[in-house]
């Protein structure tokens, strides 16, 4: 046995004609509760590795999570701290308070279990919720995940412009309400990625290696930080109420969202594709586009007050959603290379795309 840094290195012996055993350390075996007889379960990865887990791996222990809070919390606070309780992925959560739990404090609970995807009140009493993940860690493959995000991302700028161009009030009011349907999509993405490095059996059944996980799951927070930029756009209808913008200025700020927005989706085309050629085309775009929003700003610069306020934030907006395209685009070029550089025989395979 050969050990070095936490790994432990053994011989690949053969018994009979045509059989290959390999011994497992002993401290592995017996932290673990196993003895002779038991079974283990093993499953090639696409990087050439193989994952190798008990029959009974991440049984009972450390399902149930225990969280305690006070009916004086702030309710933001709260709910970030159960946001970040339920990204850690734990099937269930007890949410429990000293004494009696107040009003408001199950509101927020409420609130949380009907915003996110999968958890559902199972057990309520005087002092606590209890809240089961009834979806389970991988009903939706993550690349579906991306694909759908990038579908509600792509309205709502479209609608953002709409209502911006229209004034129209309850346009924008829709656009500001579906913010919560990229941010869940996004939740529940990073709750996947989590629960698959704890648990070998949920990587193993993402079809994905770690650096592809890392991959969707920084694209999941660029397109969650888009969604923010065109929630902006349709704030500021309220800001400019009835002032009129110019025609040949509206026009510009269309054609600029559409730029926008076709390189976003173009950089996540290369990003499925492993295009590096329309990667780098895309970072071009967005350079180009820094160029033309300052020309736009001056002119904005010289309108009344409100007018002008308003129609910067959707400048700044747009360009910031040209830069996050730019953002996939490096993430689509630094997977590109690290595929390339997987062994052949892995890389001949490729993964789902986004």
């Amino acid at each position: 046995m050969r050990a070095s840094g936490g790994y432990h290195g053994r011989r690949i012996q053969k018994t009979g004609g045509s059989t290959f055993i390999v011994s497992l350390p002993k401290s592995w075996v017996v932290a673990r509760g196993l003895g002779a007889g038991d079974v283990l379960y093993f499953t090639p990865r696409a990087d050439g590795s193989m994952t190798v887990f008990p029959e009974a791996a991440s049984g009972g222990e450390g399902t149930r999570r225990l969280v305690e809070v006070s009916n004086d919390d702030n309710e933001g606070h709260l709910f970030r701290r159960l946001v970040a309780e339920y990204i850690a992925g734990y099937p269930l959560l007890e949410i429990r308070t000293p004494g009696r739990m107040g009003p408001r404090t199950r509101d927020v609970v409420r609130s949380f279990a009907q915003r996110m995807i999968g958890p559902e009140i199972l057990e309520e009493t005087a002092e606590a919720v209890v809240l089961q993940d009834v979806v389970g860690p991988n009903p939706l493959p993550i690349p579906s995940v991306i694909r759908r995000m990038h579908q509600m991302v792509k309205s709502m700028q479209g609608d953002a412009m709409a209502a911006f161009r229209a004034r129209d009030r309850s346009i924008a009011r829709d656009v500001i309400d579906r913010d919560w349907e990229v941010d869940r999509l996004h939740w529940f993405l990073e709750k996947q990625v989590t629960t698959a490095l704890r648990d070998a059996r949920v990587l193993a059944s993402l079809d994905l290696t770690l650096p592809e996980c890392t991959t969707y799951l920084l694209a999941s927070r660029v397109l969650e930080r888009i969604a923010d930029h065109t929630v902006r756009i349709a704030e500021t209808v309220a800001i400019l109420g009835r002032e009129r913008t110019p025609d040949r200025l509206a026009d510009e700020l269309d054609r600029m969202s559409a730029t926008a927005a076709a390189a976003v989706a173009d950089a996540l085309d290369s990003l499925e594709k492993r295009d590096i050629r329309t990667a780098n085309a895309v970072i071009d775009r967005a350079q180009e586009l820094t160029h033309y929003r300052e020309q736009l700003l001056r002119e904005i610069a010289s309108k009344q007050a409100r007018l002008a306020v308003g129609l910067a934030y959707v400048l700044e907006s747009l360009e910031r959603i040209a830069f996050y395209a730019s953002d996939l685009a490096e993430i689509a070029i630094d997977r590109a290379v690290e595929i390339a550089g997987r062994p052949a025989e892995t890389a001949a395979t490729p993964p789902s795309g986004a």
